[in-house]
């Protein structure tokens, strides 16, 4: 994986922090992401470039109106004000090279001096074992501070941790040997057909792929997830958006140029759902 800079952009060294989506259903994560890029006023200081990700092109994102700006698949913005870097990813990773993608892109962020790590992403809602909406939206999360998943922090919050996350399981276990680049046992191996047994989704998950490649570069990964149907998923982008910043102890009232804690709204989501209508019909 290659990082290409725009012309007199570089990457701020201070920014040990890195936020980015995994993509699942809803497209959660990457409207999160959107959300943070637009609100933090993040500077876009260039793109990644892989084979690993199918190639797209669009308009400017985030505007104030659309210039021409072409958006990429893999993209890089930094907001030096908070301390963070955002990758933002609009195109899904080319089927089957998840883990290789995952690999390449945990080798980048360790060479390039990140200490933390925090993933973005949704969960399927019909696969939600114990539906608890007491309290509304739940986060739930998943980290690498502990060898279980857990973390004292998180669990301050009011998360949970990711029950499905179980890593002396057979298919967690062949996802870190994976991730790790080591020779896999036999006694782990999946016969033919077993990937697609209940017991393999979540770790065939982009994001878990994504946790266990990081993890494995001695990074600290955070992931937040949120369980959703596919639909109207802004009110989950904004949760995870919320979420991302207590973890890091950031308020949208803070972030430069903003006031009245608003959230910016970035410029592609007035299209997100189809063109406006045109109310000179009605």
């Amino acid at each position: 994986m290659e990082f290409v800079p725009e012309q007199g952009k570089h990457v701020n060294g201070d920014s040990s922090t890195l936020i980015l989506p995994a993509l699942s259903i809803g497209n959660v994560g990457q409207l999160a992401v959107d959300l943070l890029v637009a609100s933090t006023r993040a500077e876009r200081i260039g793109y990644l470039d892989t084979p690993y990700v199918l190639p797209c092109v669009g308009n400017d994102a985030y505007g104030p109106v659309p210039n021409g700006e072409l958006a990429l698949p893999l993209e890089a913005y930094d907001s030096s004000a908070n301390a963070m870097t955002l990758i933002q990813q609009r195109s899904p990773v080319v089927k089957g090279r998840m883990v290789e993608f995952a690999k390449n892109l945990a080798d980048y962020v360790a060479a390039s001096g990140k200490k933390h790590v925090v993933v973005l992403s949704s969960l399927d809602f019909g696969r939600w074992q114990r539906v608890d909406m007491s309290s509304g939206l739940q986060t739930l999360y998943l980290s690498s501070t502990n060898s279980d998943g857990t973390d004292d922090y998180c669990e301050q919050l009011g998360w949970k941790k990711l029950q499905e996350y179980k890593p002396t399981q057979k298919a967690w276990k062949y996802l870190s040997a994976l991730a790790e680049g080591n020779a896999i046992p036999e006694s782990i191996l999946p016969f033919e057909g077993e990937l697609e047994e209940e017991e393999y989704y979540y770790p065939s998950l982009p994001s878990a792929a994504l946790f266990s490649c990081l993890k494995a570069k001695g990074l600290k990964v955070t992931c937040l997830f949120c369980y959703c149907s596919e639909g109207d998923n802004i009110p989950d982008a904004f949760h995870l958006a919320e979420a991302a910043c207590k973890l890091l102890d950031l308020s949208p009232s803070n972030f430069q140029g903003n006031s009245n804690d608003k959230w910016v709204i970035p410029l592609s989501w007035k299209t997100l759902y189809g063109p406006p209508a045109d109310m000179s019909l009605f």
